[in-house]
């Protein structure tokens, strides 16, 4: 959970915004980011995605035992 605290924390302030700011952006609420950025390991995959949509992103299952993961 840390690799996803990390990086939205890290696209958000290249952003310039706060994370109010960013909640709004997002269309989420503002405890949906402090929660994802503090590493709750809690939360809603749907709002999580809602969140990472906004660089491009998704979070989606990997088989763990690709060798070329």
């Amino acid at each position: 959970m840390n690799q996803l605290a990390e990086f939205v924390k890290t696209r958000r302030k290249q952003l310039g915004l706060t994370q109010e700011g960013f909640a709004e952006k997002a269309g989420v609420a503002l405890t949906v980011i402090r929660k994802i950025e503090q590493g709750k390991e809690n939360l809603n995959l749907s709002k999580v995605n809602h969140v990472l949509n906004m660089f491009g992103h998704v979070l989606a299952p990997i088989d763990a035992k690709d060798p070329n993961r």
